[in-house]
């Protein structure tokens, strides 16, 4: 940083503590009126015993989700909102196309009390439902643990095998390929029919595609997200049968074209009117 760069930057921390020390004169002198706003101190990927996150660029990761330590995930991976993924005393690897939907857990134990090091590792392309846990295990490339099941320490899910959903799967259970394994403790259940095993890929591609709209919904300004409300609100088109109901008759609507400057950097966009 050269002697002007040093200057801006004095100036601007003056500035900055100058707005601080009058908030808090002004704080003082409202006394038990006034409102203090307190910002939220979440960080979607954390460091933790000097390991940090290492996230593939083409990863969503949802804003309100919390990946924490030593934590590796793969190209086109998904995690979802409310989710927890935290490496501390071991470490996570998440393959690529996965998904870990909303509010999941995945942990990691040290050791068990055979001294086994119990790291979690998830492959490729699995889909990890809503709200299960998954701790100390292990769920190899293309399997699919159903919403609410808990994987306790030692779990091996192969390829192609599927954990129902509320199932809770005991220490060190191995549930072989190609079956479904459900139950208060889990038990085999049946075999997957070719038909469910093309639809865990299925699966793992569609949340895939969905991760990209959300991501890119994420992404949006606060400028664009108001510019698209108003649109909305204003020419919201209702259905045929919303329609009939009301005996509305609707002509054949026009297109509004929005101005250049509405939306900077951004191509026309092309929104249909409605008339009553």
């Amino acid at each position: 940083m050269g002697t002007l760069g040093r200057a801006i930057y004095t100036v601007g921390k003056w500035i900055r503590g100058s707005g601080q020390a009058l908030d808090r004169v002004g704080s003082l002198l409202q006394g038990s009126h006034r409102f203090e706003e307190h910002l939220s101190r979440h960080r979607t990927l954390m460091n933790v015993f000097d390991k940090s996150p290492l996230v593939d660029k083409d990863v969503f990761v949802a804003p309100s989700a919390s990946v924490i330590g030593d934590v590796q995930i793969g190209k086109g991976s998904s995690i979802w909102y409310g989710c927890v993924l935290r490496g501390d005393v071991n470490n996570i690897s998440v393959g690529s196309g996965t998904n870990i939907q909303d509010n999941s857990l995945v942990h990691v134990a040290k050791t068990n009390l055979g001294g086994k090091v119990l790291p979690t590792t998830i492959g490729d392309n699995v889909t990890v439902g809503h709200s299960a846990v998954i701790h100390g295990c292990t769920v190899e490339d293309d399997a699919f643990v159903g919403m609410g099941a808990t994987l306790l320490d030692g779990v091996v899910v192969e390829t192609h095998a599927m954990v129902a959903a509320g199932s809770i799967v005991k220490e060190n259970t191995r549930i072989p390929s190609g079956e479904v394994w459900g139950g208060n403790p889990a038990k085999f259940m049946r075999k997957l029919t070719d038909e469910e095993i093309a639809y865990i890929s299925k699966s793992a591609e569609n949340y895939i595609n969905l991760a990209h709209i959300h991501a890119a919904e994420n992404s949006k300004s606060f400028d664009e997200i108001e510019v698209e409300r108003a649109l909305r609100k204003k020419y919201a088109r209702k259905d045929e049968d919303y329609d009939s109901m009301l005996g509305i008759v609707r002509e054949t609507p026009a297109e509004l074209i929005l101005p250049d400057n509405v939306l900077p950097e951004k191509t026309t966009t092309r929104v249909p009117t409605t008339h009553y």
